[in-house]
């Protein structure tokens, strides 16, 4: 057998699979935290969460801040527009001065994409009728015309991703008649899903609206004369606050968009107006069912401008936006792990009191239809009611009222159950129309039995809802995941003084409000809960998602008072096609920095919150190793400086030396005779050798020299990079790492005092597969090379999985407290087998 190298004969099976491995792992696992340098945006983040125990707060007190702040904001705006006499414009969210720019429409990776086709007027119905018009005219001849293959196919796939888009925006005083906020209160029946996909978000509020005070907290203040409207939602544990202006989208362009049209009387543009402008049906996006109550295309309008665009809520879970509405926390039931129907139904029967319910239905079959038995596919349905109520034999029956947030079925007669107990089924006798006072009509409302909930929709969210009574505390870092599935050593330890139920959250950053910055990982969460120090297997409760990619998993328990741990399990997947996010940034920066800033914004807001602030003690110790780093780098520097300058004067004197045997060569000769003038040559053979291998290594040296001088940076480099703070501090990690490895490995691990570095990771990563492929002993695997260029960013990286991770607990003892415990060592923070089973495989 040949092989291609003396080296590779030499290397066995096992070392090229170890040396694939070494490649496949990063050493120093990172990610980016923050998309600008915090000179841009000055105090604008939340402050970085301090290291120690997070304390609790009252649930409602989050809640209070952020309405008190909207309220405030408000009033502020209306003074200003009494002030100019205008009513009130977004200014961050301005949909008209967007219009043919389209960032509140679209999405931030629809500029990395960068499409030919982006900006054009153009639509493909007028680039066909103008080239039928050319076709038709005889104008040229021959009738041939060199057209643009890319840009025609750009127009028409940009028409096929986006089939229709708003033909108009205006105000709510222009498109209503008699525009009101509500009409008789907030009600299910109002709400009706426009050309956004977004079903999943308005299921949402008709669960919701069947509790008018739940409602009334997301409008906290509104001033309808100035245009101004303050909604608050839920984000990753707090409340945050936005306002928007009375701008909306319509369907229908305006009367004159495409020219003038002979109206001198104006009959024509006012019965256009009347008949495609005016009322709820005119809207493009979400509308109510009276024709001139406006609450919910305004509150879908707050939720796609916090999001960023309406392109980011366009799919999604309608647990999770109970959440974001609520503050609740949402359990997902899948119905085919349905344990005991039994417990289920008694919760489903206090739907609209301590829970709210959504259900979807499942996604396609492996056919075209989009439908079975009426029910439409892929869609998210809302709960209403739940009753168990008797029939004239007294036979019990478990019925079930669903409403599907589209208002009414599609044109094909779609949308609504209709099997048993549907509109018009066999079941309804005028002794159920009386008993449960329901009409038919194509108004979304339908109801089946509870059986059949279970068999056609997939899933169940089931979403838990708190009051004053509760306390939540959440703290929340940054993990390394390794490629090895596996518990975490990193854990929470939670402390609890009274008994009682407890709902415990453990979540990642909500992705949807930074749509393009997610990065190449996703990441599915799992937890243990069990008693401090409990052994192996022992835990008391596991929770799992229901499937991957989950933005939280939930469990509630009763406790007695002590402390109790929360073991974290992340299982990450990486997507090869999905761009980095420098990636990103750097392109659209250029193409649309307005949008990126957005964004970006969204995204550095959402991170700051695992960074967790350096105390006392750690911000000496890394300006200790910072200063560290900077002498050893100053020496190195000096060191460097005195060999050239020794290098130099040997030149020196090396050419002093050959001019002057130049000069006696090229002296006269006599033949035969010597010239006493002449010196003589006394040098012995021993003297000449060693003079010649001198001469070697000093050319060998200056070459070396040469090459350096070649690769050292630039003043300018040198400034840049010693500005550079989140490197040092990656190097000060670095640094820790190393001298943490030569301590005595610990059995337990410590308290999360130590350094954290800047970029939110582990400060000692997790590496579950072993070092990288480059890895040395010491301090100096972490530091630079003396002039070393700049380290260029490979498309082709190894694993480096960090995610910002969260705990949140719900417990109705004030004094619940969330204490971060971090493994000491690298050995320490391999995966740990909690349980006792087998940590990697392909449902775990």
């Amino acid at each position: 057998m040949s092989s291609t190298s003396g080296e590779e004969e030499l290397r066995g099976p096992q070392e090229i699979l170890n040396e694939f491995w070494e490649n496949l792992v990063t050493k120093k696992p990172s990610k980016v935290t923050s998309i600008f340098p915090s000179s841009l945006y000055a105090n604008l983040l939340p402050p970085h969460p301090k290291t120690g125990p997070a304390q609790g707060k009252n649930a409602a007190e989050s809640y209070e801040a952020a309405a008190t702040e909207c309220r405030a904001r408000v009033k502020r705006i209306v003074r200003e527009c009494r002030r100019t006499n205008e009513k009130f414009t977004d200014p961050d969210f301005d949909i008209e001065g967007d219009r043919g720019i389209n960032n509140c429409l679209s999405g931030l990776l629809n500029w990395y994409n960068d499409s030919a086709a982006r900006g054009t007027t153009v639509s493909p119905w007028r680039l066909g009728n103008a080239l039928a018009t050319l076709a038709e005219s005889d104008l040229l001849n021959p009738p041939n015309l060199i057209v643009d293959l890319a840009t025609a196919a750009n127009i028409l796939t940009a028409e096929e991703s986006n089939s229709s888009a708003p033909g108009s925006i205006h105000r709510i005083d222009w498109i209503f008649e008699k525009p009101s906020f509500t009409v008789d209160g907030f009600s299910g029946v109002d709400v009706r899903q426009g050309a956004n996909g977004d079903c999943w978000f308005i299921a949402a509020v008709a669960s919701i609206c069947s509790d008018p005070t739940l409602m009334d907290k997301i409008c906290v203040e509104r001033n309808e004369e100035c245009g101004v409207y303050g909604f608050v939602f839920y984000r990753d544990g707090e409340w945050t606050s936005t306002v928007v202006d009375d701008n909306l989208y319509l369907t229908c362009s305006d009367f004159d968009a495409f020219g003038d049209d002979y109206d001198p009387s104006g009959t024509k543009e006012k019965k256009y107006k009347k008949n495609k402008q005016t009322g709820s049906d005119a809207l493009y996006f979400a509308s109510c069912a009276d024709e001139n109550e406006t609450w919910l295309p305004l509150l879908e309008k707050a939720y796609a401008k916090v999001h960023g665009d309406y392109h980011c809520i366009a799919g999604g879970i309608s647990g999770e936006a109970i959440e974001d509405l609520t503050g609740g926390v949402t359990t997902k039931v899948l119905t085919n792990r349905v344990l005991s129907k039994e417990r289920l139904w008694k919760e489903l029967l206090q739907v609209n009191e301590g829970f709210l319910f959504s259900a979807s239905s499942p996604g396609s079959y492996g056919d075209d239809t989009n439908t079975r038995r009426g029910l439409a596919l892929s869609h998210a349905y809302s709960v209403d009611k739940a009753i168990e109520e008797e029939d004239e034999q007294g036979k019990k029956h478990r019925l079930v009222l669903i409403r599907n947030p589209w208002g009414e079925r599609n044109y094909l007669g779609d949308g609504e159950w209709n099997g048993p107990w549907s509109d018009g089924s066999k079941e309804w006798t005028p002794y159920w129309m009386q008993k449960l006072n329901y009409r038919f009509g194509d108004d979304g409302l339908f109801w089946m039995s509870y059986d059949d909930l279970l068999k056609r929709f997939a899933l169940l969210d089931r979403t838990r809802l708190f009051d004053k009574d509760w306390t939540v505390v959440q703290h929340w870092t940054s993990v390394s995941v390794a490629w090895v599935t596996g518990f975490l050593n990193t854990k929470f330890v939670v402390e609890i003084k009274k008994a009682g139920p407890t709902v415990f959250v453990l979540c990642q950053l909500d992705h949807r409000y930074f749509r393009g910055l997610e990065g190449k990982y996703r990441f599915d969460l799992h937890f243990l809960l069990q008693e401090q120090n409990a052994p192996a297997g022992d835990h008391i409760v596991r929770a799992r998602g229901a499937w991957f990619g989950n933005r939280s998993i939930s469990a509630e328990v009763d406790l007695e008072p002590g402390r109790y741990e929360v073991v974290p399990k992340i299982v990450a997947e990486r997507i090869p096609s999905a761009p980095e996010v420098y990636e990103v940034v750097t392109k659209v920066a250029e193409s649309n920095p307005q949008k990126l800033r957005q964004i970006g914004m969204n995204y550095d807001v959402a991170n700051a919150k695992g960074i967790v602030e350096l105390s006392e003690e750690e911000q000496k110790l890394k300006e200790k190793k910072q200063k560290e780093t900077k002498d050893k780098k100053k020496k190195e520097e000096e060191d460097a400086a005195k060999e050239k300058a020794e290098f130099e004067a040997w030149k020196k004197e090396k050419k002093e030396r050959e001019v002057k045997e130049k000069e006696v060569k090229d002296e006269p000769k006599a033949d035969d005779t010597i010239n006493p003038s002449k010196p003589q040559d006394t040098t012995t053979p021993e003297q000449k050798e060693k003079e010649s291998i001198t001469d070697s290594s000093v050319v060998a040296k200056e070459e070396s020299i040469a090459t350096i001088e070649e690769e050292q940076p630039s003043d300018e480099d040198q400034s840049e990079a010693s500005a550079d703070t989140t490197k040092i501090e990656s190097d000060v990690q670095a640094d820790n790492a190393n001298d943490k490895t030569t301590e005595t490995p610990s059995a337990q691990a410590v308290e999360a005092d130590s350094v954290v570095q800047a970029t939110g990771g582990d400060e000692i990563p997790q590496y579950a597969l072993g070092a990288g492929p480059n890895e040395v002993e010491g301090d100096a695997a972490h530091e630079p090379a003396a002039n070393a260029p700049a380290p260029t960013v490979s498309k082709h990286n190894p694993w480096n999985a960090v995610c910002a991770l969260g705990l949140r607990v719900y417990s109705q003892d004030p004094e619940v407290s969330i204490r971060l415990v971090k493994p000491k060592d690298v050995e320490e923070g391999a995966v740990l087998n909690t349980d006792g089973s087998t940590q990697a495989g392909a449902t775990m």
